[in-house]
């Protein structure tokens, strides 16, 4: 096998790559459009266009693969996780291609995904299932008498496909007719197929899975369990190995029952096999799938085993025998994985994206980073939105906690929001910590872990970079052009008003969630995912999978305006935030970071310049501060004027998030009811409808099916109906607008006038234009 092309993308293609490149073989790469300068891409000796940006159009184009693999000359494709992975047509089409498919053949492929065949045949070879009926081509009547049998709550989950879609939870029959026809549509317009079938639901569920390997040579092992508990709304978040909760009895049945369903199957290659328990009975587990392709947690694994099971599945793939029996293997202390995410948990974890302005890897010998970005690259909202998946290894669970936190607040990554700080309050959770995890337990606790306000010293820096970047440069400075705010009397104070960043989550921690249908794979209840509801901040709408409204929606967006205010130099200088008492405060550039230094404390902060949210529209460049993991991004707030006139229409409708038109359902001149929608957004395969602030005429519709919008760009403008404007609560916090930002160049009021900001990249700091720099600022 001389050349693999590797029909992914993002951070599991490079992860393959690495692996090629270890074993000498030729790496080919495939991209869409919007991948065309990816870090997959760049990593790989030759890489091959496959169509336009979306997947149907590209990653998901079974001839556009081929193609790429006849005219790069491709020996084999592996086709990482999602996507083609687990389409048996693929696999066909390879081998119709004189391809080797690096994955199982495709019988256990075709089995796996029928969940009633599997359970039915997991079941025959001993292996302890879900209790349910699962006869294929039962009727409603026949499901209403499987419920009652199986008794109440039940899950009513679609025999065809996954990814949540056509699962129903269950509780009294009465609403057990709702829940089949609402199942059936879903299932049939996903996968052409409304067969049902029903299991009981396993309370406080723990998802634990099992790795395989098998060979062409009648070798069948695993390699120990993983702990993928840790989920929000069915999607992995952290995962572990080994599970804190097994003994070596349970983890050597567990092992064998994995086994035994690979063997059932005459699975070859690497796979996985999932199972469920109740954390109130840890003694019973039930088979919930195979996935028959390698998982996103396999990392783990492979740290605490030391195989690697991509170079595992290629020497499989070429016929190869394992070169090692079950009682070879062995684990050796604990990993742990956290997957970072572009997207804001602070605003209900929409996707984000963006130009990523500055990324550092943590490093270190007991960590492992996989990831799909670099410097310098933009994320977009066509894909998943995983970014990367840092994981550590420790002695024991205790140690290895401990450097995978202290490694995710070693990661640095500016101009684009993700859920860095999420995770380290995750990880900081006491149940976490103790080992006490089940599926719910982020839910439950969501809204203590989403709450990421920034820190006052973030204020602090903000305030002395401005001051640093209005500071004139060259061998000769007049001292008329010095900031330092002198008049006669006391010296005046240099203030700018600042958008902070939403940070607030509602009452009880319901938040919605976008509905991922990306190539990440989402696991839910009792092994397959629930259908996730999108989620709808300011002027927008949400509905789940069925289309059905959703409940638990996020709070409008939660910004606020705080004013700081610095004078003297950057060297020695007075800051001030809000009406607060001043405190002496000093800044310097080192390198990429700052050292900012208020009162007696000095802490280093990573920085960059980055265009505003609604560039174009707004009064300048984003500040983007980071320390500990977590980042901010500050942007200067509309003018006082440009802020009564948002206000004062009261109807603008702005995208919540970064994506594309998918449609535009209202014309100029339309009449609308408040919550009407109004555009369909589109991003990392999540539908967002966009709704009407407020009940009136829609004045402007400003984008077109297909428009590519930044988030909080202004889609539309409904002018209310009422004279008295919208009703409080209605009126969604306004995002950048026409105007400038108070104190970018001279100050405000009494403040005293800045002289002409000469660092390099820095507007001239005349009244109404910003003085900050789009690039990093340069030490003067």
């Amino acid at each position: 096998m001389t050349s693999v092309l590797v029909a992914n993308r993002g951070e599991i293609a490079v992860r393959i790559i690495r692996t090629l490149r270890e074993l000498g073989i030729r790496a080919i790469a495939v991209y869409s459009d919007a991948d065309a300068d990816a870090r997959h891409v760049r990593e790989a000796e030759v890489a091959v266009r496959l169509g336009p940006a979306p997947a149907r159009e590209s990653y998901l184009n079974i001839d556009a693969v081929l193609e790429a693999a006849r005219v790069s000359g491709a020996r084999a494709v592996h086709p990482g996780y999602g996507f083609l992975a687990e389409n048996a047509g693929f696999v066909r089409a390879c081998e119709a291609a004189g391809l080797v498919f690096i994955g199982p053949a495709v019988t256990a492929v075709e089995l796996m995904g029928d969940k009633i065949a599997a359970r039915r045949t997991v079941a025959e070879v001993g292996v302890p299932v879900v209790p349910g009926r699962s006869v294929p081509g039962m009727g409603d009547a026949a499901l209403a008498e499987a419920a009652a049998q199986v008794g109440y709550p039940v899950l009513v989950k679609p025999s065809a496909g996954g990814g949540g879609k056509g699962m129903r939870i269950v509780r009294e029959p009465a609403e057990l007719g709702a829940a089949i026809a609402s199942a059936r549509r879903e299932s049939a317009a996903a996968f052409g197929d409304d067969t049902l079938f029903v299991e009981r639901l396993i309370s406080r569920p723990r998802h634990i899975e099992v790795q395989v390997l098998a060979d062409r040579h009648g070798t069948v092992l695993h390699l120990g369990e993983r702990e993928c508990s840790l989920q929000r709304r069915y999607q992995k978040i952290v995962e572990e190995a080994p599970s804190p909760l097994l003994d070596e009895r349970t983890r050597a049945r567990m092992g064998a029952a994995a086994v035994a369903v690979a063997q059932a199957v005459g699975y070859v290659g690497a796979g996985t096999v999932e199972f469920i328990m109740s954390a109130d009975a840890p003694d019973d587990f039930y088979f919930m799938e195979m996935n028959t392709r390698l998982q996103v947690e396999h990392a783990v694994t492979e740290l605490v085993t030391g195989v690697d099971l991509v170079a595992e599945q290629i020497r499989i793939a070429a016929g190869e025998p394992l070169l090692f029996g079950q009682a070879d293997v062995r684990t050796a202390g604990h990993a742990i994985e956290a997957r970072v995410y572009a997207e804001n948990p602070a605003r209900g974890f929409l996707p984000t994206g963006g130009d990523v302005l500055d990324f550092r890897e943590p490093a270190g010998p007991t960590l492992r980073v996989d990831a799909g970005i670099a410097t310098g690259d933009t994320v977009g909202t066509d894909y998943d939105p995983m970014l990367a998946k840092i994981v550590s290894w420790g002695s024991d669970r205790r140690v290895a906690l401990a450097r995978l936190d202290a490694a995710l607040a070693r990661t640095v990554l500016l101009g684009v929001a993700s859920n860095i700080g999420f995770l380290r309050a995750l990880l900081g959770h006491p149940d976490v910590r103790a080992g006490r995890l089940d599926t719910g337990l982020i839910e439950r606790d969501l809204a203590g872990l989403v709450q990421d306000e920034p820190p006052s010293e973030a204020l602090h820096a903000y305030a002395l970079l401005r001051l640093l970047a209005l500071q004139p440069t060259g061998a000769l400075v007049d001292p008329w052009e010095v900031p330092s705010g002198w008049r006669p009397g006391e010296p005046a104070w240099l203030s700018w008003d600042v958008l902070l960043p939403a940070t607030v989550a509602p009452a009880g921690g319901a938040v919605a969630s976008p509905i991922r249908t990306g190539h990440a794979e989402d696991t839910g209840v009792n092994g397959a995912s629930a259908p996730v509801a999108v989620a709808a901040v300011a002027g927008t709408a949400a509905v789940n999978g069925s289309g059905e409204a959703a409940q638990g929606m996020p709070p409008r967006r939660a910004t606020r305006t705080v004013r700081v205010s610095a004078r003297g130099t950057p060297a020695a200088a007075r800051l001030r935030v809000g009406e607060g008492a001043p405190v002496a405060g000093s800044v310097r550039i080192t390198g990429d970071d700052l050292l900012v230094t208020v009162g007696s404390v000095t802490t280093r902060w990573a920085f960059a310049w980055g265009p505003g949210p609604g560039a174009g529209d707004g009064p300048g460049p984003v500040l983007w501060l980071g320390r500990d993991g977590r980042a901010w991004g500050f942007e200067p707030a509309p003018m006082s004027s440009s802020r009564r006139r948002a206000t004062t229409d009261g109807g603008t409708a702005r995208s919540p998030m970064p994506g594309t038109v998918a449609a535009v359902l209202v014309t100029s001149g339309e009449v609308v009811a408040a919550g009407a929608p109004l555009v369909i957004v589109e991003a990392m395969k999540m539908e967002h409808p966009v709704t009407a602030p407020v009940a009136g005429v829609v004045t402007d519709v400003h984008v077109h099916r297909g428009d590519q919008v930044r988030l909080d760009q202004v889609l539309g403008v409904v002018a209310a109906s009422s004279p008295d404007g919208p009703e409080p609560g209605q009126v969604p916090v306004p995002g950048p607008g026409p105007g400038t930002a108070l104190g970018a160049g001279l100050g405000t009021g009494a403040d005293a006038g800045a002289g002409e900001g000469r660092l390099a990249g820095v507007g001239d700091g005349r009244s109404g234009e910003v003085g900050t720099p789009e690039g990093r600022a340069a030490a003067g």
